[in-house]
């Protein structure tokens, strides 16, 4: 009788709504105690009593299914049995509650089953009183929440998982606006949680792939799942990058597509890989015809070199001579060019003291006529005379390519500004080379490749590889390159800027 007044005082409120709804006689039952040890009965928790030195005085069919004991075998017994050993703390606590007359409400803690298996429950525990209100009993509502917890734990791992990952990992609804953004999503794009949570996916897309946006969510839509699709997206500061995405569907209960979770990969680096193994193979190419293509250059220029010692040796005009002699250093120039743009020759020994603003000179010099053909102007500022160790016909290479590259950018004409200063590269004493033209200028989206083996914007007329090269000789004097251009109406031209410092590799050899 006492166990069956601490569960009536438990269930009190749920027997009386029961009783205003459904009479008793309705039920065949004859009365409250009747109808209180049905619902005992019939409940899907486990209803267990005990004394208040815990032992268990009653014992439901709900209690039998969760903890695998028959009443038989548990009631007399300790209530310690279905507790871990490393828990046993809490039932000395929880009789302290109830000796003093408290309830316990969604007490989560584990327990143990007949079979050794562990389970967590949720406790609902209260005092059983007689009739002087004295506690002389605990009635407890034990409901099996393990499948509840496991689904916790889990979620709990997979969002560790996903905070702790390298990938972004991002959802987002069926309008592209963002759910959720790990750590990683803040890494690769610089963009914080709070910044992106509730703002559109559109703010990682380049404007002109916008329509792509809309072909995925119409695939997630339909339930399909988008895998290592590559695409560009962009970061906080405007980078671009190459990514990977995989894009599945995110359901509700009911199996409706609700949104779309994004694993998404930086492949910026990887791209880089394959583009470099591209240009490499390009230069693997044309080192295979390196060898022929030196024959067949060098042997005319033999011949040519030969037939002007010839003529020099029988002219007695002095002007002539010295035509034949810039053609003869022109021509021995171009053999090594030949050679050291294909990767078969270096000079090793060619290091030498020299004033880049004569070396300057004597470039303008050469192509002087050129220059007055094409109606180019040619404004020059020497403001140093200073020298420093170059390998002389590395940097008469680079200056010819520029200017070259000038003249045709200032078809039918224009103007060309040559200035020689003492500056800075990276710190250090240099003296600074810039190469000016009014020409039409480098689209912004070409300026960053420039410098890239085998891309040209000359057409059929360049061949791609004169700043590379440029690029690679400046690079061997441990000086800098830089180009700025503008294709504006009013200020429309290129500006390269080159930067020698006075200390480099070929210094250090002691030249």
């Amino acid at each position: 009788m006492h166990a069956v007044r601490g569960i009536k005082y438990s269930l009190m409120n749920v027997l009386n709504t029961f009783q205003r709804g459904n009479p008793a006689s309705n039920l065949g039952v004859e009365g409250p105690a009747s109808l209180l040890e049905a619902i005992v009965h019939s409940s899907e928790d486990a209803i267990i009593a005990k004394n208040l030195d815990g032992i268990v005085t009653s014992w439901n069919p709900a209690a039998t299914r969760i903890f695998g004991y028959q009443p038989e075998e548990i009631i007399g017994q300790s209530i310690l049995k279905l507790i871990p050993s490393n828990l046993a703390h809490q039932e000395p606590f929880i009789l302290g509650k109830v000796r003093a007359g408290e309830q316990i409400a969604h007490f989560e803690t584990e327990r143990l089953r007949k079979d050794g298996r562990k389970i967590f429950v949720s406790l609902t525990i209260s005092p059983v009183r007689d009739s002087h209100d004295n506690v002389i009993g605990v009635s407890k509502i034990a409901r099996d929440i393990t499948e509840q917890r496991q689904m916790e734990i889990a979620r709990a791992r997979l969002a560790a998982i996903v905070e702790s990952a390298d990938d972004a990992i991002l959802s987002k609804d069926l309008n592209g606006t963002i759910m959720s953004w790990n750590q990683a999503a803040e890494r690769t794009f610089g963009y914080s949680e709070e910044e992106m949570v509730g703002a559109s996916i559109l703010t990682l897309v380049p404007m002109e792939l916008h329509p792509e946006e809309a072909m995925i969510l119409r695939r997630i839509r339909a339930g399909e799942r988008i895998e290592h699709y590559e695409t560009i997206r962009l970061t906080k500061d405007g980078r671009r990058l190459n990514v990977s995405l995989s894009i599945s569907p995110l359901r509700d209960a009911s199996g409706q597509v609700v949104g779309a979770s994004k694993v998404l990969r930086d492949v910026t680096q990887r791209k880089r890989m394959e583009q470099s193994l591209v240009q490499a193979e390009k230069l693997s190419a044309s080192g295979r015809m390196a060898a022929s293509i030196a024959h067949e250059i060098n042997n005319p220029l033999e011949a040519v070199l030969n037939l002007i010692y010839l003529a020099r040796s029988n002219s007695p005009d002095p002007e002539v001579n010295s035509y034949l002699n810039t053609a003869e250093s022109e021509l021995v120039r171009l053999s090594h060019i030949a050679k050291q743009t294909l990767g078969f020759y270096r000079e090793q020994n060619s290091a030498a003291m020299v004033s880049l603003t004569e070396l300057v000179g004597e470039v303008l010099k050469i192509y002087s006529s050129k220059l007055r053909e094409a109606g180019v102007k040619v404004e020059t500022r020497f403001a140093s005379g200073q020298e420093v160790v170059v390998r002389k016909g590395e940097l008469m290479q680079v200056i010819s390519n520029l200017v070259t590259n000038a003249m045709y950018a200032m078809k039918p004409g224009g103007t060309l500004r040559v200035t020689t200063e003492e500056g800075l590269c990276d710190g250090r004493p240099a003296i600074v080379l810039v190469i000016e033209d009014n020409g039409h200028g480098i689209p912004a989206e070409n300026l960053q490749r420039v410098f890239e083996p085998f891309f040209t914007t000359r057409g059929s007329i360049g061949t791609g590889i004169g700043l590379w090269v440029a690029k690679q000789f400046i690079a061997g004097h441990s000086g800098t390159i830089e180009v700025e251009s503008s294709t504006e109406a009013v200020s429309h031209g290129t500006k390269f800027r080159i930067a020698l410092p006075l200390e480099n590799a070929y210094a250090s050899d002691g030249v």
